[in-house]
């Protein structure tokens, strides 16, 4: 397809495809300016009811003709099954200067079986897309087909690993899988594109990380079908790829659109290890297709993921052990700086931070490589609580929210300091200069200001990096320059103010163009001032708020001047309203602000006690807080200032979970009198399983039988074991997966796959065999029955687009030495998926199928117990408790549970909170020893039950040791959460 300069500019096409995908298309497109001019960024964005154009040229997108830098954080609606808590995450996104929310939406969360979709309760895709809108964020959209993402079968539906048809490719069975999924997704998001004022959809990606087949016929007819597929369901936002690195795959024109033309943006992600120096892949790149940026030199930058943290494979090969608290710490705030600034002086503006909030692979959702957390080390936890790496991330999104000179950046004269990389960039309308100085060395390099004409100092730490700006508006005033960074610049009432930013105890000096002698009136904390030759200088230590109130100088607008540290940053909270901007100073989270008449009324959070200040629109003299009225005075400053400072929150009282337990041993399956005749037999000979079957075999794949989670069970019925000396069970599981074996009732033992080194730990297709001797005592003529347990980690992802999401899983195999009886299967997975928690929440256990997990089930006659329990025996034994919370109503509490042992002790449980599997525990692999438990789940104001299924291969004691609550993190404040 070649594409003109027009084409390029193009805004979103609204497409009238109204036919079979195969045949032409009418399209109906609107164009921007060809050289857009900077300005303000649009206003935050809503399901207002107004249609509005996307579109973009080789510096950012333009919706309605505006700049707008996309600053975006990626979260999971699946990872967090409290849709209560989605209006939580999202706006701690929101206030922290996100706009943008980036979502996959995973089909085997939606779909339990060809033809059933389910969006209701923690699916319901349209209640989140309606809460984004209504929090002021746009969405990127990611339904796949294929999203990857570290859960099972990388999005694919289990039931799809035994239906013809190759994969991610135009198999025409396939596509019909795939048009069936889209169309579910597609009726629900077109009712929200921004486009059409419904919602805030702003992006909409197809497939993910597609680098097999991109050369072959099949590559790019599948991506034309998913194109031409989106199209024809009404989605008339710009559409896109994520490329697997810069690789220069997917650029516009490398696949049949149906005549369609600008509405294809190439974009890549990146993950760069914190040891390897940040790479320049747009203006500093090298350019060509491995350039990145440049593979698409007429099309924005654009990273839909860029590291946020890393995740972690069971034994924490990754992170030694450590779990995503060493993730964290590798990828840190000044990790974030080096590489997102890096990325911005390449002229990324369409940038999402992967993962911003992670949550948890609750129930069988992640795939084999990775354990239940999903934390990542992001920058809001998996507790849901602000981590130190939202310092830049909020700096940084508020600056590219308020101050429009960043969305349109050219590279300018390259500037060399001794032991830096500095990039230099140059606003072609405005003249603004940026500057992003870069220290890739061990220790702190001390520098001057690279502004001609000053000799400021500048300190910029190792590893880390700086962003000064010289000629940037800052309201009515230009700042010429400043060795602190720039945040943001608003005008709230009669003032503008604006607030730069440092390390605490940082020496600053910025200078303010005046045209004539100001006054200047330090309102708070220490400053010096001076003026000379149109230049108001003034010089402070960063300590906490430092105010400075510039009158006169040429423009009657006094501007306020607010210097802070890093700390004191993130309690800056700037917010839009229709009735004027406002910027609150103080709680710990502010999470809406509005304004009637001359009341500001904000909602939020505080941690300790603290003074609430807002400078808000002309008239305000009053505040509410989360409903309740403060008493305020005004300020010299301008601002109104509560006379009391708000409650910080109290002791959350977690109660212990020694006594009340009860217990009973399960494994009714394993006795040679056990009624399997319900199961299903194994009787197939043929499979679209990508693993052979085994000449002269069944069949014994669990996914052909419609098992696709969790445990599996087999029962092999034969007649004279008589000279069988052993018996070899070959199986399939994934990473961390096991088999446990009984003839007649008699445990032969206990088979694992190994734990993952740094060398495998991406491998999801693990296959092994399990050889047993059979007892001399049963070698005899007669019945037998083998019974065989297997634990399935789910399906591989399929990253390499060969249909490896198919491999089996479960028993592949079975063969006798010294005898070959004819062995008759039985199987048994996992029951009818739960209609409110969804196919992912059970597997096969006994316990499972019969409703011991639930927390209406009976279990009075089970036996009463204490923990900790050393309990040995090959199985499974399920411990019940209930316990009761009382947090008070106005507090959110985030608690987690934590169960921990001798790593010596060979066992794992599953963890149900009140019928809910909130994941798995591998007490001899690790790392992870602490579980979210969310609200709404979680009964912060009533009861609880935990049931917990303790699988234990027979050769230690088994646990439960020590199973405690503990606090993950409170706040005075929170969102309303229903029960889920």
């Amino acid at each position: 397809m070649g594409l003109s300069r027009r084409t390029f500019n193009a805004l979103a096409c609204t497409t009238a495809l109204g036919l079979a995908l195969g045949g032409s298309a009418a399209v109906t497109c609107a164009y921007a300016a060809p050289t857009a001019p900077t300005g303000p960024a649009p206003a935050p964005p809503a399901a207002d009811g107004r249609r509005h154009t996307i579109g973009f040229d080789r510096y950012s997108l333009l919706v309605d003709g505006r700049r707008l830098v996309v600053w975006s954080g990626e979260m999971h609606p699946f990872r967090l099954p409290s849709p209560s808590l989605w209006r939580d995450v999202l706006q701690k996104m929101r206030a922290h200067g996100y706009n943008t929310v980036s979502i996959y939406v995973s089909w085997n969360y939606h779909s339990p079986a060809p033809e059933q979709y389910d969006f209701t309760g923690i699916r319901d895709l349209d209640l989140f897309l309606r809460t984004a809108a209504e929090t002021g964020l746009y969405v990127i959209l990611r339904p796949g087909p294929y999203i990857n993402a570290e859960i099972d079968g990388g999005g694919f539906p289990g039931w799809l690993t035994a239906t013809k048809g190759a994969a991610r490719t135009a198999d025409p069975t396939y596509l019909s899988y795939v048009d069936e999924w889209l169309t579910q997704v597609n009726a629900i998001v077109a009712r929200h594109l921004y486009t059409k004022g419904g919602g805030t959809v702003l992006l909409y990606q197809i497939e993910n990380e597609y680098d097999s087949h991109v050369t072959e016929p099949t590559g790019r007819d599948y991506m034309a079908h998913l194109y031409k597929k989106v199209r024809s369901d009404g989605i008339d936002v710009p559409l896109f790829h994520n490329d697997k690195g810069r690789n220069g795959y997917w650029v516009p024109s490398s696949f049949d659109t149906g005549g369609e033309q600008g509405g294809w943006l190439y974009g890549f992600d990146g993950y760069p290890s914190p040891d390897k120096l940040p790479p320049d892949w747009g203006h500093f790149g090298t350019g060509g297709i491995k350039g990145g940026a440049t593979a698409s030199p007429r099309t924005p930058g654009f990273v839909p993921e860029f590291g946020g943290g890393w995740f972690d494979p069971w034994g924490g090969a990754w992170f030694d052990g450590k779990g995503y608290a060493e993730s964290r710490r590798q990828r840190d705030a000044a990790y974030e700086r080096r590489f997102y600034l890096t990325n911005l002086a390449n002229g990324i503006t369409l940038h999402s931070v992967y993962m911003t909030f992670g949550g948890t692979s609750w129930g069988w959702l992640p795939a084999p490589v990775v354990y239940t957390s999903y934390d990542y080390g992001a920058a809001i936890d998996e507790g849901r609580q602000p981590t130190a790496k939202l310092i830049p991330m909020h700096q940084l999104g508020q600056l590219l929210r308020h101050v429009p000179d960043f969305a349109k950046l050219d590279r300018a004269a390259d500037v060399t300091v001794d032991g830096l990389k500095v990039y230099h960039l140059t606003n072609p309308d405005t003249h603004a200069h940026v500057y992003v100085l870069r220290n890739d060395g061990t220790e702190p390099v001390d520098a001057t200001l690279p502004v001609p004409g000053t000799d400021l100092p500048v300190t910029v730490p190792a590893r880390d990096a700086r962003l000064l700006a010289a000629g940037i508006a800052l309201g009515r005033r230009k700042l010429r320059y400043s060795n602190a960074r720039p945040m943001l610049a608003l005008t709230a009432g009669r003032q503008e103010i604006a607030v730069l930013t440092g390390q605490s105890g940082e020496a600053t000096v910025t200078a303010l163009e005046c045209a004539s002698l100001p006054k200047v009136t330090v309102v708070e904390g220490e400053a010096e001032h001076s003026y000379a030759d149109g230049l108001l200088r003034i010089e402070a230590e960063l300590d906490g708020l430092t105010r400075v109130l510039v009158t006169g100088g040429g423009t009657s607008t006094p501007l306020l001047l607010l210097l802070a540290d890093d700390e004191t940053s993130v309690r800056l909270w700037p917010r839009e309203t229709p009735s004027g901007q406002v910027l609150v100073y103080g709680p710990a989270l502010v999470r809406t602000a509005s304004v009637s008449g001359e009341t500001v009324r904000l909602t939020g959070d505080t941690v300790r006690a603290t003074e609430v200040e807002v400078w808000g629109p002309r008239g305000t003299r009053r505040i509410t807080w989360n409903g309740g009225d403060l008493k305020v005075h005004a300020t010299s400053g301008g601002s109104l200032r509560s006379a009391e400072p708000l409650p910080g929150v109290g002791k959350v009282d977690l109660p212990a979970l020694r006594d009340g337990w009860r217990r009973k041993t399960e494994n009714p399956e394993s006795a040679p009198g056990y009624d399997d005749s319900a199961w299903k037999p194994a009787t197939r000979t043929t499979s679209y399983s990508t693993t052979p079957v085994p000449a002269g075999q069944p069949v014994l794949f669990a996914d052909d039988y419609g098992f696709h989670y969790g445990d599996v069970w087999y029962r092999g019925h034969f007649v004279d074991a008589r000279g069988a000396e052993s018996v070899s069970l070959a199986y399939s599981t994934g990473t961390q997966g096991l088999l446990m074996a009984w003839l007649d009732g008699r445990p032969l033992g206990t088979h694992r796959m190994p734990v993952p080194d740094n060398s495998s730990v991406r491998q999801g297709s693990w296959a092994d065999t399990a050889v047993f001797a059979v007892p001399e005592e049963l070698r005899t003529a007669g019945a037998h029955v083998l019974s065989v347990l297997v634990r399935r980690m789910q399906h591989d992802q399929d990253g390499k687009a060969q249909d490896t999401h198919k491999v089996a899983r479960g028993l592949t195999a079975v063969t006798f030495t010294g005898a070959a009886p004819q062995v008759s299967w039985r199987l048994q997975g996992e029951a009818v998926p739960d209609p409110v928690r969804g196919p992912q929440n059970n597997g096969g256990l006994h316990g499972e199928r019969h409703g011991w997990h639930l927390p209406t089930f009976a279990d009075g006659g089970w036996e009463a117990v204490r923990l900790p329990r050393a309990d040995q025996g090959q199985g499974v034994t399920w411990y019940r408790t209930r316990f009761r919370l009382a947090v008070d109503a106005g507090v959110d509490a985030s608690v987690g549970l934590v169960l921990d042992d001798d790593p010596a002790r060979a066992y794992r449980v599953q963890i149900f909170l009140n019928g809910w599997n909130m994941g798995q525990y591998i007490n001899d692999v690790g790392p992870q020893h602490t579980f979210a438990l969310p609200n709404g789940i979680l009964r912060t104001r009533g009861s609880n039950t935990l049931a917990l299924a303790v699988l234990s291969d027979g050769t230690t004691p088994s646990g439960p040791s020590e199973v405690r609550l503990t606090l993950l993190g409170a706040a005075a404040g929170g969102v309303p959460v229903a029960a889920v």
